[in-house]
Parts: C-alpha cells; sequence; structure tokens
C-alpha cells in the first residue's frame, strides 16, 4: 500500500495510529521505492536507531538520543502569532481532523514528537489578497520538547508564513502543510537558534489541484539542526518550489533531507538548496529524492544542491535520487555538486580593483542569495542578508 499521506485512524487514547503497510519495520521485504517507507505516527512502531539505518547514518545519533527515545514536554510551544485578515489561529487538538492531513512520521524521532504533544497550533489562511503571517517562536530552555504545527491555506488563498525560530530550545516537532485548490502559498522555516540548540523538524506538505506551495529552509544557528521537508503533488497541476539555504560553521551540524512525490498528472517541482561550510568539524548533509509515480504523466522536475566549501576540515555529504515511473513525463533531472571557489570569478573581480578577501566574500554571497530571493518578502530577504553577511564577518575565508 503507498504512503501517500491519508488522514490516520485515531485510536481510543486519542492517537494516531499507523496505516496498514506490508513493508514495516522488521519486514523481510526490502523498501524499493520512497513511497513504501513505513509511516506511523505512534512512537513505538518504530525500531531502536543504531545509527547505520538508511535515515540515520549520517546523523550524529548519540547527541539527539533524547530527542528519539526519551520522554518530551508536550505542552504547547510557546509562539507569538501576527495578526492579519483572514487568518485564523487556534490550538487544536489531537483528535482534530486537521492532524496527519498532510502526512505521518517516517522516523522514530519525528514518531516521538508526534505520540508526546498535547495540542497542535493551527494557522488557516483563507484570504485572496497575499496576507504575511510570522510565527515567532523563542526557545527558553534546554528540557527536550516536542512541538506540533499545522498551516493550511485554503481554496485561492494567498499568503506567506514565517516560522521564526530563534534563542535556545532542544525540539522535536512536525509541520504540515495543506494548500488546497488553486491556493498560493510560502512557508518559510528560519532556524535562527542560539549555537546549543538542537532542533529536529519533520515537515509534510501537501499540494492539491492547480496550487502552488514554496516551502524555504534557512538555517543558520543551533548546533544540530535537522529539518526534512516531504512534500506530496497530490492533485494535477499542483507546483512544488522547495529551496534551502545553510551556513555551517565550526562543530555545527545542519541536515536536510528532501522529499518530493509527485503523484498526479503535470505537477511540477524545482528544488534547489545551497549550502557554505566554514571552520573545523562543520558539517552539512543534503539528501534529495525524487519520485515520479505511474500515474503522474506529464511531469517536469529539476533538483540540485550546491555547496561551497570555505576552509579545510569541513564535510558536505549531497546525495540525490530519482525514481520515475513512468516513460510520458516533460522532463526530470537532478545535480550535486560541492567544491572551492569559481578561480574565473574571483579573477574577474580582482582584475577590478577588489582584494581577494572581499572578493571572496562577494563571491559568497553571491552564492547564496539566489535562494533568499525566492522567499518573495523585501524585509525578510534584507534580514536574511544581513544574517549573512555577519556569518561572513565573523569568519576568515582561506
Amino acid at each position: 500500500m503507498s504512503s501517500a499521506p491519508t488522514t490516520p485512524s485515531i485510536d481510543e487514547a486519542g492517537h494516531a495510529g499507523a496505516r496498514p503497510h506490508s513493508h514495516g519495520p522488521g519486514s523481510p521485504v526490502p523498501v524499493q521505492t520512497r513511497s513504501e517507507r513505513f509511516a506511523s505516527s505512534v512512537h513505538a512502531d518504530f525500531e531502536a536507531v543504531t545509527g547505520r539505518e538508511l535515515e540515520w547514518r549520517l546523523t550524529p545519533v548519540a547527541s539527539i538520543r533524547d530527542l528519539i527515545d526519551d520522554a518530551l514536554d508536550g505542552s504547547p510551544f510557546a509562539a507569538e502569532v501576527t495578526e492579519a485578515p483572514g487568518v485564523a489561529v487556534e490550538w487544536i487538538d489531537r483528535t482534530d481532523d486537521r492532524i496527519g492531513s498532510a502526512g505521518l512520521a517516517e522516523e522514530r524521532a519525528a514518531a516521538n514528537a508526534w505520540s508526546s504533544f498535547e495540542r497542535a497550533l493551527a494557522v488557516t489562511l483563507s484570504a485572496e489578497e497575499r496576507v504575511v503571517v510570522t510565527i515567532d517562536r523563542t526557545g527558553v530552555d534546554h528540557a527536550p520538547r516536542a512541538a506540533h504545527t499545522v498551516i493550511t491555506a485554503r481554496p485561492n488563498a494567498r499568503g506567506l508564513v514565517i516560522i521564526d525560530n530563534r534563542g535556545s530550545a532542544r525540539l522535536s516537532e512536525n509541520v504540515e502543510i495543506v494548500a488546497e485548490a488553486g491556493s498560493d502559498l510560502t512557508v518559510v522555516s528560519l532556524q535562527e537558534w542560539d549555537d546549543e540548540s538542537v532542533h529536529l523538524s519533520s515537515q509534510f506538505g501537501r499540494v492539491e489541484r492547480d496550487a502552488r506551495l514554496t516551502h524555504v529552509v534557512v538555517s543558520l544557528g543551533g548546533s544540530i539542526v535537522r529539518v526534512n521537508p516531504s512534500v506530496h503533488l497530490a492533485g494535477a497541476g499542483a507546483d512544488g518550489q522547495l529551496h534551502g539555504l545553510y551556513f555551517a560553521d565550526a562543530g555545527q551540524h545542519l541536515e536536510q533531507r528532501v522529499y518530493v512525490n509527485h503523484i498526479a498528472p503535470h505537477t511540477i517541482s524545482r528544488v534547489t538548496y545551497k549550502g557554505a561550510l566554514n571552520g573545523a568539524g562543520a558539517r552539512t548533509v543534503w539528501v534529495g529524492d525524487v519520485l515520479i509515480g505511474r500515474d503522474a504523466t506529464g511531469t517536469d522536475s529539476y533538483e540540485q544542491n550546491r555547496n561551497l566549501v570555505l576552509s579545510d576540515g569541513t564535510r558536505a555529504d549531497s546525495i540525490p535520487n530519482l525514481e520515475i515511473e513512468t516513460g510520458d513525463i516533460a522532463g526530470a533531472g537532478h545535480a550535486s555538486a560541492t567544491g572551492r571557489f569559481d578561480d574565473e570569478q574571483l579573477f574577474y573581480l580582482r582584475s577590478r580593483g577588489i582584494d581577494e578577501q572581499e572578493a571572496r566574500r562577494l563571491v559568497v554571497l553571491g552564492f547564496l542569495i539566489e535562494v533568499v530571493q525566492k522567499i518573495g518578502d523585501e524585509a525578510l530577504e534584507t534580514r536574511l542578508i544581513d544574517a549573512i553577511e555577519r556569518e561572513l564577518e565573523a569568519v576568515e575565508v582561506v
């Protein structure tokens, strides 16, 4: 049975249960297709994590073991949401039909968060005039916590939702995003945590007929940050634009695992993630999975990941994967590259009187700003450019 997201069943305790599946944990049948990965909202349904599993082998599991297995504080995670016309904000119970409407946890840490949260923050956009909403979340301690957020764009709604993460936290969460028919929704997940923070976030998107979802991940702060977006293009003509920007300093681990599932015909996806690494022990992980299903005729898809290495002692893992189950597509491709500066760009800038250090700074800024410009909000774009500038001032590019 396919693991395309459906509303899960609810047990007597009010917990969403696992969907029937033939390839669950312990099954002798290997998972051949990304959509067949086991999914459940129940922590106990997943086997213990050893760190050798495909989805964990590039992650510092020992440093996040409490978020994977220990009890989590599931009380509502403090958040302030800006008011805007046509935007409803509420805390909803676990039994609400919106819970599980975009997807289910596919690994043990996400299931632990799902099993632990008490109430979910629901933000619903209904206005056809574009609105900007900020979910301002400031962590205040290091107690292991769980959170759940549901963002819904009603038919033909337009809006930008910014999940602004700052402060100190040790957080595991699930974020569900539903773009209903004809809507145009942008969701930005911004991680500017303090240096000691740990953040695991599974983010599920479902895009209906002729709707467009732009999903942007920006990870700059935190000790370990792992954000896994999964977007299901479920309606004909659905459009998924997934972009990411990350800058890893010494000792930071920034990880993104992206999945785009083309279910319906004539769907479009573009995945562009760019990162920079500077300092001993800086580590980034990007895994990109794109599945073009048997019914997704006319699909147009492309994914790419680019990493710019600024110093010795860093490591960037980049793994693109593409599965195609139909021969009737408009196009599909993927690319990955990791390297140092383009000598021609540096030569061009230096030939015009710019010193080498400044030339390198401009190259890094120009490399990353492409993703910033995908957001479509001048104030936020300016803020992120300033943040990147600060990152560059704090390190010596060699």
